[in-house]
C-alpha cells in the first residue's frame, strides 16, 4: 500500500513539473509585448517569407486606421470652413482608399483575419470629433488625427526593418509614406497642439 502511494505521489509529482513547464510556453506566445523570443512563437511560414506576430498587428492596424480616418475625413469635408483641413482631408481620403485596397489584398494572401469596424478607442475619437462645437472642430480633429498617425509611425519603421516578409515590407513601406503625407498635411493646418500631444492629455 505504501509503495502504490509512493508511486501516486510520484506520478502526481511528474504530472505537475510538466504543467509548470508548459505554462510559460503556451500563455506567452503570440502575446503583443512578451519579447522578440515569443513574438517569434507566432510565426508562419508563407511563400512571401515567414509571417510574425508583429506582421500580423500591422496589417490589423493598417486596416483600422482606415476604419476611422476615412469617415473622420469625410465629417471634416462637410464640418470644417477650413480649406487647410479639408486639403488634409483629402489626402487622408485618398491615401486609406489605396491602403485599404492593399491591406486587404495581404491580409487576402497571407490568410491574416481583417476588423470591419474601428476599435472603441477609435469610435470615441470619431464622436469626439462629432460632438466637437463648430469653433472646437478643427482643433480637436487635427489633434485626434495627428496623435494617432504619430503613434503608429513608430511601429511601421520597426515592421518594415525587421520583416522577413517581403508584402507586409512594402506594404509597411507604402503605409510609412502615406501615414508621413498625412502627418506634414496635418500639421500644415495650424491646429495641431503638440504640447498636449507631446503630454499625452490627446
Amino acid at each position: 500500500m505504501r509503495r502504490l502511494n509512493g508511486s501516486l505521489i510520484a506520478g502526481l509529482a511528474l504530472v505537475v513539473t510538466a504543467g509548470a513547464l508548459a505554462f510559460p510556453v503556451w500563455s506567452y506566445a503570440d502575446r503583443s509585448g512578451t519579447g522578440q523570443a515569443n513574438m517569434a512563437a507566432g510565426t508562419v511560414n508563407t511563400q512571401w517569407g515567414p509571417l510574425t506576430a508583429s506582421d500580423r498587428d500591422l496589417i490589423i492596424r493598417v486596416r483600422l486606421a482606415g476604419l476611422w480616418e476615412l469617415p473622420a475625413a469625410e465629417q471634416a469635408m462637410q464640418r470644417s470652413d477650413s480649406a487647410t483641413v479639408k486639403e488634409a482631408a483629402d489626402h487622408l481620403i485618398v491615401g486609406h482608399k489605396d491602403l485599404d485596397e492593399r491591406v486587404r489584398t495581404v491580409a487576402n494572401q497571407l490568410g491574416v483575419e481583417l476588423p470591419n469596424q474601428p476599435n472603441p478607442q477609435q469610435q470615441a475619437w470619431l464622436q469626439q470629433m462629432s460632438n466637437a462645437t463648430d469653433d472646437q472642430y478643427d482643433r480637436t480633429w487635427a489633434n485626434l488625427l495627428r496623435s494617432a498617425h504619430g503613434k503608429i509611425f513608430p511601429a511601421i519603421g520597426q515592421v518594415r526593418n525587421g520583416t522577413q516578409n517581403t508584402l507586409v515590407r512594402q506594404l509597411a513601406s507604402d503605409t510609412n509614406q502615406t501615414v508621413l503625407d498625412h502627418i506634414t498635411f496635418l500639421e500644415a493646418t495650424g491646429e495641431v497642439d503638440f504640447d498636449a500631444i507631446a503630454n499625452g492629455t490627446i
